[in-house]
This record gives structure tokens, sequence and C-alpha cells, in this order.
């Protein structure tokens, strides 16, 4: 007698997907696009300066152009590059609104943060009054066409792949990473701006009111500032 075999059914569990880290527009890739826009557009800075230098005298000059003392980080292109992302792409514009939007917001960051700067420090770190097609000395038409191409750039190029570079982080490894350097960049930020505040105080002639003032007047003094900040101005300072 022949016994037929019975086969029992296999079931799949269907697979998970595999979790990534930071994925779409969030909160977590828009700092990191903030990290990495304010280390790019330092070394931008440095190398447009190191430039003009050897067109102009034939030297060599690498010189620090940063937006906050420590690390290499230009937050101006940071926020800049966050604010164009996150506007650009909510909607599939097209690359002349792209164009348009981008060079406004590339114009009213720049203004934007000239003027907090100078209210809030009484310092500047660019003057374009001179320039060609200036507004109120903060930013030009012609700076604002750059920002235009660059948000172009940064829709159609540049975010794709820095979208992928990050999403490829490990979970893990991404989220230690993203509260670690938001903890940095929060003090950095914290200690930088108020040290050139104190700065100001003391060009001014107003003695620290207390050891917290006395700190920054010995750790952060004008030669050190001077180091990392060596284009800011102190346009109201006072004889």
């Amino acid at each position: 007698m022949v016994t037929k075999s019975r086969r029992k059914a296999v079931v799949v569990a269907p697979s998970k997907k595999e979790a990534k880290f930071a994925e779409g527009l969030c909160l977590k890739k828009l700092f990191f696009i903030f990290i990495i826009g304010s280390i790019f557009g330092s070394l931008y800075e440095e190398i447009i300066h190191l430039v003009q230098v050897w067109w102009a005298t034939g030297q060599f000059d690498w010189s620090l152009r940063r937006g906050v003392i420590y690390g290499p980080f230009n937050v101006i292109y940071g926020f800049g590059a966050v604010v164009m992302i996150y506007l650009l792409l909510r909607k599939p514009y097209k690359t002349w609104e792209i164009f348009l939007m981008a060079a406004v917001l590339g114009g009213v960051v720049e203004y934007l943060i000239s003027f907090l700067q100078e209210f809030f420090t009484h310092t500047a770190s660019w003057d374009y009054s001179d320039r060609f097609l200036n507004i109120g000395g903060r930013t030009t038409i012609p700076y604002m066409m750059f920002w235009g191409l660059l948000g172009i750039a940064l829709v159609k190029v540049v975010y794709p792949v820095l979208s992928n570079f990050i999403e490829r982080i490990p979970v893990d490894l991404g989220n230690t990473l993203y509260v670690v350097l938001a903890v940095f960049m929060i003090l950095n930020m914290l200690v930088s701006w108020t040290a050139i505040i104190r700065q100001t105080l003391r060009h001014n002639h107003v003695p620290p009111l207390t050891p917290v003032g006395e700190f920054y007047d010995h750790y952060y003094n004008d030669e050190y500032l001077r180091h990392y900040f060596p284009n800011m101005s102190h346009p109201d300072q006072k004889p």
C-alpha cells in the first residue's frame, strides 16, 4: 500500500521593512544638513579668501571664516541650506520657480542674520554698502542670484545625495550623533555669541559684573576672538 506524504504548508512571514535613520524630510535630517552645510560654507569662505589674497598679492593666506569658535562651522550657510531645502521641496516646483524662491530666501536669510548680529552683538561680519545693487549693505542682488543658482543645485543635485548618505547611517549611531552634535552646537553657539557680546561691552568700557564676565575677558579676549572672526568689526565702538 502506497501512502502519500502530506506536505506541510510553509507560511512565510512578511519581512519587516528595515528601519532607516532620519527617513524623509524630518528634523534629524535637516539638522545633519545644517551641520554639513555649515562645514562646506566654512571651507568655501576660506578658499575664496585664499584665492582673493593670492590673486591680489601672490601670497597664500589661510584665514578662518566661521560663525562659531569651536569647529569649522559657518552657520549662515547651514541655516540657509535648511531653509531652502525645507521650503523648496514641499512641492514639485519648476526650475525657474526654484531659482526665484531660492534667490529671495537666500537674500532674506543673509539680510536677517546680518541684522540680528548687529542688533544683538553690535558687530558686523560683512558690509556690502559699496557693492553694486546692495540692499542696506546686508545683501546684494548679484549675491541673491548666486543663492538662486545654489538653490537649484541643492534641490536637483545635492539634496538627493545628502539624503541618501544620511539615511544610510546606522540608526543607533545616527541617534547618538544627533544628540551629541545638537548639544555641542547649542553650547558652541551660546558661548561664541555671548563671548562676542561681552567683547562689545568690553570695548565700550563696561566692566564685568559677574565671574562669567571675568572668565570671558580672560579666556575669550580680543586676540583670541580675532583669530576665529577676523572679518568681524565693531561699527558702533566707542572711543
